[in-house]
C-alpha cells in the first residue's frame, strides 16, 4: 500500500484509539466526577467564579442556558468590534498593520465568535498581534460554547424527568480549562519543535537561495494554530493557513494538525454514550458518521492522487497527483484527506487551495458542509446529528405504527416542527444567499476569479462555508467587499445560534416530559437498522436538496474536463 495512504490510515486509527478514553474523561468532567487535573484547575475555576459573581451551583433550565449563552456571546462581539476597528493604534503591532473597516470587522468578529473563522482579511498582514490574541481567545470560548450547549442535551437524556440541566457557566469553564487548554498546550509545544514560531518579534529577514533578501512574518503562531484545530475553529495565523511553511512546517505537523481537529469531535460522541450510560448508542452514531465521512474522503484522495488530465495533455508529468495549489512536503493524498476532514468536521483550515481541487473533490468538500452532520465541530456536531435522530425516530415510529419515542420520551408535533425548521434552514441560507448574489452581477460575478461553472461554485462555496460554520473558501473569490462581509456575516449569526437553540430547546422539552420505561414495543435506537434509517434521512434531507445547484457547478465542470 502507498506509504501516504498508510500514514492516513494510521492517523485515523490513532485518533479513534485515543478518542475513546478521552470521551470517558470528558464524561467525567461534565458529570462533576473527580479527574486527575482537579488539583490544578479547581482553585483557578473558583477564582474565576468568585471574581465574576457567578454561582456555579445554581441549576438552569434550557431557557436560562440559552439566555446565558447568547448574552456572553454578545459581549464578546461588542468587545471584538472595538478592538478590530482600533487595533492599528494599539500596542503589539510591530509590523504596523492597520485597523479594519466596519464591515470587515463585523464579518471577522462574528466569524470567530461563532467558531467559523471565515477570514476575509489576509492573516499576518491584515491584523495585529493584539488582534490575533483576541481572536485566539475567541477560538477558545467559541469552542467551549458549543461544548457547553451539547452537555445540556447530554443532561436532558441522563435524567428521567427534570427541568434542571446543570449550569452553563460551569460547563463552559470546564470545557476551557479541563479539555481545550491542556490539549492545545500539548499540540502547541509539538508545533514549536517542528518549527512553528512563538514570538512577539516582527518580520524576520532571510536570504533566499537566489540571493534575494525577503521579509517573512513571524509571531505567536504555535498557540494560535493549536487551538484553531483543537477547537475546530480553522482560522489561519498566516493568510495561506495550513499551507504556510511556518504554520504547518512538516509532514508530521500536517498529521498532528489533522489529529488535533478530529480528536474532540470523535471524543464527544463517546462522551455522550458514557454520560447517558448508552455506549452502544454512541457507537451507532460514530458508525453512521464514519460511513458518511469515508464516502466523501476516499473519492477525494483518489481524485487528487490521479492527477489532472488537462495538465497531463500538456505533456506535464502528473505522477505526483493533481499538485496545482498543493504543497509538495504534504502530498496529494494527505491533502485530499485533509480537504474532507476539515469540511466534515467544520474546522475550515486548509493545507491547499480548495479552488484548485478537482471538480468532484470540490463537490465532496461542498457536500461535507451541506450535510453538516458527520462528526461536525466540537459540541455542535452532536447537536446537528441530534436533529436527524429526532427526524429518524419520528419517521420510524410512523412506519411501524407506534408513537415515536426517544429514550423514554414521546416525540410530538412541537419537537418535530423545531427539528424540521432547523434541518431546512441550512439549505435555505445557502441557496437563497447564492441566488441573490448571482442575481446581482456587481456584487457576485464581478468578484469572481473564474467564469462559468467554477464561478458559481466559488459563490456557492462561500455561503455553504458560512452556513456550516466552516470558514474555508474557494479563494479565487474576492470576498472582502461590503456585500460579502455583511451577507455572510448575517448567515453566520443565523447558522450558528439557531442550530444551537433548536436542539437545546428540543432536549429541554423532552427532558421535562414523563419518562416511559422501555418495553417490547420500544423502538431501539442503538441498532444498525436505526443507523441506516438515520443515514437515509440525512441523505434525503441534507444532500438531495443541493443536487440541482451542484449539477450547475462542480458536476458540470467535471463533464467539461472528462
Amino acid at each position: 500500500m502507498n506509504t501516504e495512504i498508510l500514514g492516513i490510515v494510521a492517523m485515523f486509527l490513532l485518533t479513534l484509539a485515543l478518542a475513546i478514553p478521552l470521551g470517558k474523561y470528558i464524561s467525567k468532567v461534565y458529570g462533576m466526577e473527580k479527574t486527575w487535573l482537579d488539583f490544578i484547575f479547581n482553585p483557578l475555576e473558583k477564582m474565576f467564579f468568585k471574581l465574576s459573581g457567578v454561582n456555579p451551583a445554581i441549576e438552569m433550565n434550557w431557557k436560562q442556558h440559552l439566555k446565558a449563552l447568547l448574552t456572553i456571546n454578545l459581549i464578546w462581539f461588542i468587545l471584538g468590534m472595538i478592538i478590530m476597528m482600533t487595533m492599528g493604534s494599539l500596542p503589539l503591532n510591530p509590523d504596523g498593520n492597520p485597523s479594519m473597516s466596519a464591515d470587515l470587522a463585523f464579518n471577522t468578529v462574528i466569524s470567530f465568535v461563532v467558531n467559523c473563522n471565515l477570514q476575509h482579511y489576509s492573516g499576518e498582514t491584515g491584523i495585529t498581534y493584539l488582534g490575533q490574541f483576541y481572536l485566539m481567545f475567541l477560538q477558545f470560548v467559541s469552542a467551549a460554547t458549543g461544548m457547553a450547549a451539547a452537555v445540556v442535551v447530554f443532561r436532558a437524556f441522563r435524567d428521567k424527568t427534570t427541568t434542571e440541566l446543570g449550569n452553563f457557566y460551569t460547563y463552559f469553564m470546564k470545557s476551557c480549562t479541563r479539555i481545550l487548554l491542556p490539549l492545545s498546550f500539548v499540540v502547541a509545544i509539538l508545533l514549536v519543535f517542528q518549527g512553528t514560531p512563538m514570538t512577539f518579534d516582527g518580520k524576520d529577514t532571510i536570504t533566499t537561495l537566489q540571493g534575494d533578501v525577503q521579509n517573512v512574518s513571524t509571531g505567536p503562531a504555535a498557540g494560535f494554530v493549536a487551538i484553531k484545530h483543537i477547537g475546530t475553529n480553522g482560522g489561519g495565523f498566516f493568510g495561506t493557513n495550513g499551507a504556510h511553511p511556518l504554520e504547518n512546517p512538516t509532514y508530521f505537523s500536517n498529521m498532528l494538525e489533522m489529529w488535533a481537529q478530529m480528536i474532540i469531535p470523535f471524543a464527544m460522541i463517546f462522551a455522550f454514550g458514557y454520560f447517558i450510560k448508552r455506549k452502544k448508542f454512541s457507537w451507532m452514531i460514530f458508525g453512521v458518521m464514519t460511513i458518511g465521512f469515508f464516502a466523501l474522503a476516499i473519492p477525494n484522495v483518489v481524485n487528487e492522487m490521479s492527477g489532472n488530465p488537462m495538465i497531463e495533455k500538456m505533456g506535464i508529468d502528473t505522477s505526483l497527483g493533481a499538485m496545482e495549489g498543493k504543497e509538495t512536503r504534504i502530498g496529494a493524498a494527505a491533502t485530499g484527506y485533509w480537504s474532507i476532514a476539515t469540511t466534515v468536521i467544520s474546522t475550515g483550515s486548509v493545507n491547499s487551495m480548495h479552488d484548485s481541487s478537482m471538480p468532484l473533490s470540490g463537490m465532496n468538500e461542498l457536500l461535507a458542509m451541506m450535510i453538516n452532520s458527520f462528526y461536525g465541530g466540537v459540541g455542535v456536531g452532536i447537536l446537528n446529528f441530534f436533529i436527524f435522530i429526532i427526524l429518524a425516530v419520528f419517521i420510524s415510529g410512523l412506519m411501524v405504527g407506534r408513537t415515536p419515542e426517544f429514550f423514554g420520551k414521546k416525540v410530538e408535533a412541537r419537537e418535530m416542527k423545531i427539528a424540521m425548521i432547523i434541518a431546512l434552514m441550512h439549505p435555505f441560507l445557502i441557496l437563497v444567499g447564492t441566488a441573490l448574489t448571482a442575481a446581482m452581477p456587481e456584487y457576485g460575478t464581478a468578484t469572481l476569479n473564474n467564469p462559468g461553472f467554477h464561478g458559481l461554485s466559488e459563490m456557492l462555496y462561500e455561503f455553504t462555508s458560512a452556513s456550516a460554520n466552516n470558514g474555508s473558501g474557494f479563494e479565487g473569490l474576492g470576498d472582502n467587499t461590503v456585500w460579502w462581509n455583511v451577507s455572510t456575516g448575517i448567515v453566520l449569526i443565523l447558522a450558528r445560534f439557531l442550530p444551537i437553540i433548536g436542539p437545546v430547546a428540543i432536549a429541554g422539552l423532552l427532558a421535562q416530559k414523563k419518562f416511559i420505561p422501555e418495553g417490547e414495543g420500544t423502538l431501539k435506537t442503538d441498532t444498525a437498522t436505526f443507523g441506516l434509517v438515520t443515514l437515509t434521512v440525512i441523505v434525503i434531507i441534507a444532500a438531495l436538496a443541493f443536487f440541482p445547484v451542484l449539477a450547475l457547478g462542480p458536476i458540470a465542470e467535471y463533464f467539461t474536463i472528462y
